[in-house]
This record gives C-alpha cells, structure tokens and sequence, in this order.
C-alpha cells in the first residue's frame, strides 16, 4: 500500500512537470515571436489560441480533477495573477498623473465642463439603454427563477452584505466618492477610491491652473515637472503591456481548466440571453458611433485587442492603462479627454456590470412577486435606479453582484437570485468587462467628436498598431 502511494505521487510529480514544461515552452513560443517583431495583435491571437488549447489539453488528457492539474494551475494562475497584479499597481499613478496633466495641458480652455459632462452624459444614456435591453430580453425570453435551488450558504452571506448595502443610502454613496484621505485612496482601500482619486487629482489640475494665472512661471516649471512624472509612468505602462500575451495565455489557461461547467450548464439559459443582451448593445455602441461619423469597423479593428483582454482578465480597471493607449494611438483621442474619461468609466455607468446584469436579475424576480416584467411603470423605475445606481460601480471583479445587490434591494426584491449565479459570474462577467471597457471608448469617442478634437486620420489609419514600438 506504501509502495502505491509512492508510486501515485510519483507520478503526480512527473505530471506536473510535463505540463509545466509544456506551459513554460508556450511562454518561450511567445518570446520568440515579439523577438520577431510579431505584431502585438497577433501575439494576442495566439495567446487566446494556445491558452485554448492548452486548458482543453489539461482537461481531457491530464483531467481537471487530477492532482498534477490541481497543483500545475496553482502556479498557471500564478503568472496570470501576477500580471493583472502589476496593471492594478499602475492604476492610480495613472489616473493621478494623467489627468493633472490633461488639466493642466488645458491652460487657457474653458471646455473642461463640457468635456466631463458630454462624457459622464454617454455613460449614462448608454447605461439606461443597457438596463432596457437586459430587461427586455429577460422578459421576451421569459427568464424567471422558477426551478432554481437556492445555495442557503450564498444566500445567507450576500443578505449579509445586503443589510450593509440598505444602510448606505443614495446620499451616502455620493459621499463615499470624496477624497477625505486621498493618500488613504491611493491605495485603493476603498471601493470608490479610484473615483475619489479622479477628484483629488482634478482639484490638483485646477489648483495648477491657479497657479497658471497667478505665477506663470512656476507653472512652466510644475508642467515640466509634471511632463517628466507622466513620461516615467508611460514607460511604466509600457514596459508592463509588454507581458499582455504571457498574461492573457496563464489566464484563459486558467479559466478553461477552472470554470464550473456542471453549474454553467444548468444555468446555461441565463448565460445564452446574458451574452444575447451583451451583443445587443455592442450593436448599439456601432450605431451610436455610425450615428458621429465613425466607422464601426474601424473601431472594432482596432480596440479589439484590448477588448479582448478586458474579456479574459474581468476587471475594467485593470485594463485602464491599454483603455487608454489604444484611445490616444490608435482611436485619435486627445490625451486629456482619454484620460479623464476612462478613468470616470471605472466606477460610473457601466453597461454590463451596472447596466445588462442588475435589471436581467430584477425582471428574472419580478414574477415571483406578480409583478409583469413588461408593464411600462415597473421598467421606467427599472431603468431610473439601475442608471442612479451605476455610479460607484468598482472596476474590478465583484463590481456586478454589488450592482445587482444594490438595485434588488432598491426595488425591494429578495437578493437570493444573485447567490445562485456567483457560480457561472466568471463566464459572464469576462463579457460584461468587455462592454464596460467598450462604453469608455464610445464617451471619449463622442466626446472627442463633439467637441471638434478627434483625429480622423488617426482614427482611419489602418496602418498604427498600438504601442508597437513598445511591445
């Protein structure tokens, strides 16, 4: 009997070393292939084709359950853990810096009101618009909770959190944005800090802006202080949108191997209309930037990449510094309309996590309570307080059973609904994220359009990949 154990531990050992032989040679294809001077969409491709390829490998030769995957996903997860890790670092040097300069850089304009209310006015109406297709494919396809077995654990702890979420009203939650200790939020403590560090650093912008009309001079020296402190971050961004493929790969590696496809399959209804609604409103982002004079195509082409890492890395905020790079490099955005926008996106109006999921779970309710999903009242309330309540999203993953606790409870409608998808929210969420990140491209777009400042050369140039030089 001990000489088996050895021997099924043994062999565990050498499993684990053949899939991490195999991981680490997937990693050293993709070296090879940037030491090419591949192009930085294409290793993407290939990331998401291996990271395929390789989970389903894992799966059906090795098995999910085996102790060699168990212990071979721990470090798999690991590098794309890490990954996300450093984007995360580089977030609120980013916001913090960037829109400083994007102020500062607006000397002399009186268009900054104009800019942040065109773009927190698109999230908005985008939200309501997303709130309204989720409720109405819900209720067209007649998604209810009728046969679903509730998780009394789940349940439990998110009404928990649900008390929590009742005890913070509209009021509070508005407060919770401002930047009582900004140093405090720098460290993301909070789930509004990035939202308080976008104040705290547009009060810095304005404060240099006084200082602009005051001392002149000393202002040329704080922008070329500032200009030196932005060029240090970029090359930071730079140096981690490097290691995007080795990322995506460890991650959808991660989630082929990981995901609960037992639990996905129960609930596979949920997921088809979840992904129809997301769809929808991709259709509708085209529309809206046909409707300004920009070719849907176009812009598909070119954010696809960061679209697709939104998708499989889950967190909007995370994405933030490619958001942004892809907007200025290749989209036309002006640095400071790029920056202030993505960054109010983070926690305001977003379309998947704060807009499609949190009504499907209202109307998915509603008729347990007898209550018609379609009557106009019940949907005009629906859309009203999904749209109020997108402010304060977090960009990070979570951000969507918050949303969906926060309008269940608004609407005084149970919360165990949401306990019962916290299985299958990772196969959704990774859509969501990507609509999120889609909706900050389509403000700052429409903003930069409106405004009279986007670049439609650049836009049209088919020939700018983002960041190539860099990566």
């Amino acid at each position: 009997m001990f000489n088996n154990f050895l021997s099924a531990k043994g062999l565990d050992i050498v499993l684990f070393i053949v899939i991490m032989l195999l991981f680490v040679g997937t990693l050293v294809f993709m070296a090879s292939q940037q030491k090419k001077h591949v192009k930085f969409g294409a290793r993407v491709l290939w990331a998401l084709v291996l990271g395929i390829v390789f989970g389903l490998i894992l799966q059906l030769v090795f098995g999910a359950t085996s102790n060699a995957v168990k212990l071979s996903l721990g470090w798999i997860k690991l590098v794309g853990n890490i990954y996300v890790g450093f984007l995360q670092m580089i977030i609120i040097p980013l916001v913090l810096v960037s829109i400083m300069t994007a102020i500062a850089n607006m000397s002399g304009q009186k268009n900054i009101g104009k800019v942040t209310s065109s773009i927190i006015g698109v999230l908005l109406i985008t939200t309501a618009i997303a709130a309204l297709i989720g409720a109405l494919t819900t209720g067209l396809f007649g998604l209810n909770t009728e046969g679903l077995a509730k998780d009394e654990a789940r349940v439990t702890a998110l009404e928990t959190r649900s008390e929590d979420v009742n005890q913070t009203d509209i009021t509070g939650q508005i407060y919770s944005f401002i930047p009582t200790n900004a140093f405090r939020d720098m460290t993301g403590a909070r789930s509004t800090s990035t939202i308080a560090v976008v104040i705290f650093a547009t009060f810095l912008g304005f404060g240099m802006l006084g200082v602009s009309r005051k001392k002149p001079a000393l202002f040329e020296t704080l922008r070329h202080g500032l200009d030196a402190l932005q060029a240090m971050v970029m090359e930071v961004v730079k140096i981690v949108l490097r290691l995007t493929p080795y990322g995506i790969m460890a991650l959808i590696t991660s989630f082929v191997v990981g995901s609960n496809w037992e639990q996905i399959l129960k609930l596979v209804n949920f997921v088809l209309i979840s992904y129809l609604a997301i769809l929808i409103m991709y259709l509708v982002h085209f529309v809206i930037l046909a409707a300004f004079g920009m070719n849907p195509i176009t812009y598909l082409t070119k954010a696809w990449s960061t679209l697709v890492f939104a998708f499989f890395s889950r967190t909007s905020a995370g994405t933030l510094p490619m958001t942004v790079k892809t907007q200025t490099d290749r989209l036309g955005v002006p640095e400071g309309i790029a920056n202030i926008g993505s960054s109010l996106a983070l926690t305001i109006g977003q379309n998947g996590c704060a807009g499609i999921y949190p009504a499907m779970l209202a109307v998915m309710v509603a008729p347990s309570l007898g209550i018609n999903p379609f009557d106009p009242l019940f949907l005009l309330k629906l859309v009203l307080i999904v749209t109020i309540s997108s402010f304060g999203i977090a960009g990070v993953g979570g951000g969507a059973t918050f949303a969906g606790l926060v309008v269940l409870s608004s609407m005084g409608f149970p919360v165990w609904i949401a306990a019962l998808l916290i299985s299958i929210e990772p196969l959704i969420d990774m859509a969501r994220t990507s609509l999120n990140v889609s909706d900050a491209f389509v403000a700052n777009l429409v903003t930069a359009k409106l405004q009279g400042q986007l670049n439609m050369e650049i836009y049209n140039n088919p020939s700018n990949d983002m960041i190539e030089e860099a990566v």
